[in-house]
């Protein structure tokens, strides 16, 4: 009988990957190629990741979306883990439908995802890139004047569109350390936060006519797909600040870039991109009132390594029959069939 099979889709770290091959036999993907900007090899990567899955018992990597054509084989498939809170790169249903476990890591990166948020939302009103090109580029000759004024964030509104463990953690940070009124869109009331923060519950368009700054925190579902774009843009204060750090697609680009080009709103700060990897070339790279990160919200040395070990966590338990500690499909439970490979 063959050992277990993992197909591993993403670097690990070295004491993750080898925790992993202690308990099985690890089947690395390469996982620069699978994101080559080059079609063919893109194409070919994939191609290697579906011969891989093919003899698979579980998988473990992030940001590749897993369809049915890569899992057309793999019928021996029980577990995917993502490295990741999202899981926007997977179809829930399909997944359960055919008996695989998804799991991913939302707890571990909290923290360190709200603090990226709040360096957005300062680096933005504070116009600190811009600034710091000043000095780079040897042209601040004299004092600084209102053309180069920045916003205050403090005892300003903000207004988080999507409620859960990152959201909240930003909405403690805006009450308890920079004064804010927090505004929250969500479906259903949280009353701890309401509490604790001086939180309110408010429709979307309310939230946008009413912060200051506008922070995206939303999952990326059907639903919400381009829930920001032109009429929503046209409902945000002139002064205000639109920051995504949720998903590329909660915005439709090509309207934000037109409002950020007439002045419709003041800024914008944006981890997150419909197309990842950015184009040097796209304008949301180049106007001078967007600060643009590459994706950075988790990455710290410290989360990204807890981020990983926990989602070898959650994939061993689920190989070995237990239930992880986060499943993002628990419907599948219930089918969940057995793996019987040797060890």
């Amino acid at each position: 009988m063959k050992p277990l099979r993992i197909v591993v889709y993403k670097a690990l770290p070295a004491d993750v990957e080898a925790r992993l091959a202690e308990h099985a036999e690890l089947v690395p993907v390469a996982a620069d190629a699978l994101h080559s900007s080059d079609a063919r090899t893109a194409d070919a990567a994939r191609a290697a990741l579906a011969d891989a899955l093919a003899d698979a018992d579980g998988a473990i990597g992030s940001s590749v979306t897993i369809d049915a054509a890569l899992l057309a084989r793999a019928t021996r498939l029980a577990v995917l883990s993502t490295v990741s809170v999202g899981v926007d790169k997977f179809d829930l249903d399909d997944l359960t439908r055919r008996g695989i476990v998804l799991t991913h890591t939302p707890d571990v990166l909290t923290e360190t995802t709200a603090d990226a948020v709040f360096a957005l939302m300062l680096a933005s009103a504070r116009r600190v890139v811009e600034m710091a090109e000043l000095i780079r580029q040897g042209r601040w000759q004299a004092s600084i004047g209102p053309a180069q004024y920045g916003v205050d964030v403090h005892h300003k509104t903000i207004g988080i569109v999507g409620f859960g463990r990152i959201g909240q953690a930003v909405a403690r940070r805006a009450a308890l350390g920079f004064g804010m009124q927090v505004l929250y869109t969500g479906p259903r009331p949280v009353p701890q936060a309401e509490s604790a923060y001086g939180a309110v519950r408010v429709e979307l368009d309310a939230l946008l006519a009413r912060a200051d700054f506008v922070c995206l925190q939303a999952p990326l579902t059907p639903a919400t797909r381009h829930m920001i774009g032109a009429a929503e843009l046209a409902r945000m204060k002139p002064e205000a600040i639109l920051i995504n750090a949720g998903r590329g697609a909660l915005v439709d680009e090509t309207a934000l870039v037109a409002a950020l080009r007439e002045g419709r709103i003041r800024g914008a700060g944006l981890d997150v991109f419909e197309t990842e990897p950015l184009p040097g070339d796209a304008p949301l790279a180049r106007l001078p009132n967007v600060v643009a990160l590459p994706h950075i919200g988790s990455a710290t040395l410290d989360t990204r390594h807890a981020m990983a070990r926990n989602a070898a966590d959650n994939l061993l338990a689920a190989l070995d029959g237990a239930r992880p500690q986060n499943v993002a499909n628990p419907a599948v439970l219930a089918r969940r069939r057995p793996v019987t490979r040797a060890r």
